[in-house]
């Protein structure tokens, strides 16, 4: 991934995750944060994985990101943009969608 891809993504990821750290996981450790989203073998949800390792990337410094790390986060972005196209209609407060969201470090209620 050449620089420009990696400060594209970089500036998509920046833009879309706007939980801090503490709020992600905080919330991973929720009931809530726990049940949404896809379970493969009963085992941890694929948000909720992603919401471990958003954790970590956001708590590293720039210039320590991987290439993979770039790839990840080019993921979250795909994800939350696509899932912010099918909000559902109506007070999404305490909703799957939102909850699924917020497993990815974007929660749709924030400013």
């Amino acid at each position: 991934m050449d620089g420009e891809e990696r400060e594209e993504t970089w500036n998509d990821f920046r833009e879309l995750v706007n939980m801090t750290p503490a709020d992600l996981e905080q919330w991973l450790e929720s009931d809530e944060s726990t049940s949404a989203g896809q379970h493969q073998d009963g085992g941890e949800s694929t948000g909720h994985a992603s919401g471990r390792r958003i954790v970590a990337i956001l708590r590293a410094r720039k210039g320590d990101l991987t290439d993979d790390d770039y790839r990840h986060m080019r993921k979250v972005v795909g994800y939350v943009r696509r899932h912010q196209a099918q909000r559902p209609s109506g007070d999404v407060r305490d909703t799957r969608w939102r909850h699924s969201l917020m497993n990815w470090g974007h929660d749709p209620l924030s400013g």
